[in-house]
């Protein structure tokens, strides 16, 4: 009972305890070894002492603070909410990105496309939206999309090196991270980079920026089209957090693409969030969740994937898994393909 109130009444406390969090109320707290009190919380707050005891008293419901003889404390809920760079970048992209249009989530399932994507502009997709979201939701996105990557990177580029490619393929480069990454790990390597215009606009910036410019090639492409075709000659294709994008039709057909580039000596390096390969309940529950961004606010067609799922679609694109390695960073599976037949 006590968690179905909660989940009853969680749109209201989830607005609360960022305004707890966004207006210093549980970072003062954090610091109050004693506890303070109303009156003392709404000292220097610009905030009314009404206003303060409604946001410390959902903090109570939302276990975020704990009340003796009048003094509210942090719980270590609280202080995970205020702290925890997981939790800060979750509840931001939740707030600034999906929280209105999770209200579209039934209409987006229906209708098969992100309808809940209207409450931030008029795009297709999310992706064509990227660069110009509007500010607080493009800086809490890429915030997320970096938090989760950035982490995995360094511990997967050496498993990319250990095969001595002479040329890369970063399929769905997004901003350009683990091209950065790769490209500071190894002075010989050559880059290439595939996505739609806009995104490579993007990495192109940052790749000039480092001053690598003429060891990277550009390949805009649209992976959804029909005949999709990826450039050839790649020693190694890697798609980092790109399938859990597509639908699972979908899938097949820009793995089958990468099939018929790589020669019978490539390798396809998949990156993905497993959500039943995680370490532990944290992690499975935030993938789980993820997906409704996809649903709703992406594409309305995506999810994040199980490993059973992902393997049989490898599989029906021509490829064998060879290895596959789990728990890299914040929850990241690396799943190395071959060729089959």
């Amino acid at each position: 009972m006590h968690r179905a109130q909660e989940l009853a009444f969680a749109p209201l406390l989830f607005h609360a305890a960022k305004l707890l969090r966004d207006r210093g109320l549980l970072e003062r707290l954090g610091r109050a070894v004693a506890g303070l009190t109303v009156a003392e919380l709404a000292q220097g707050s610009g905030m009314s002492a009404y206003g303060v005891t409604v946001l410390a008293e959902a903090g109570l419901a939302a276990r975020l603070l704990e009340l003796d003889d009048g003094r509210y404390r942090l719980t270590r809920t609280g202080q995970l909410w205020q702290r925890d760079p997981l939790t800060r970048v979750n509840a931001d992209f939740v707030a600034d990105v999906c929280y209105r249009a999770a209200e579209a989530l039934g209409e987006s399932i229906d209708q098969e496309r992100p309808v809940g994507l209207e409450a931030l502009g008029d795009w297709p997709t999310v992706y064509e939206a990227l660069s110009q979201l509007p500010t607080r939701a493009k800086e809490s996105w890429f915030r997320f999309d970096h938090f989760y990557s950035d982490a995995s990177f360094p511990l997967l580029v050496g498993d990319v090196l250990g095969r001595s490619p002479r040329r890369v393929l970063d399929v769905g480069a997004n901003t350009g991270r683990f091209a950065l990454t790769l490209l500071a790990a190894s002075s010989d390597v050559a880059l290439g980079l595939a996505d739609l215009p806009q995104q490579l606009a993007v990495c192109q910036s940052e790749v000039e920026r480092v001053g690598e410019a003429g060891r990277v090639a550009y390949h805009p492409v649209d992976l959804l089209k029909g005949d999709l075709v990826l450039p050839a000659g790649y020693d190694v294709i890697w798609m980092s957090q790109l399938l859990s994008c597509f639908s699972e039709p979908e899938v097949v057909h820009v793995l089958s693409a990468a099939r018929r580039a790589l020669g019978p000596d490539g390798r396809l390096f998949i990156v993905e969030t497993l959500w039943d390969r995680q370490k532990n309940e944290v992690g499975k529950i935030c993938l789980l969740s993820t997906t409704l961004y996809f649903t709703a606010v992406a594409n309305g067609r995506s999810r994040m994937y199980d490993e059973a799922t992902l393997s049989r679609l490898v599989t029906a694109a021509g490829f064998e898994l060879e290895s596959e390695r789990h728990g890299i960073g914040w929850g990241h599976s690396l799943l190395v393909c071959r060729p089959a037949g």
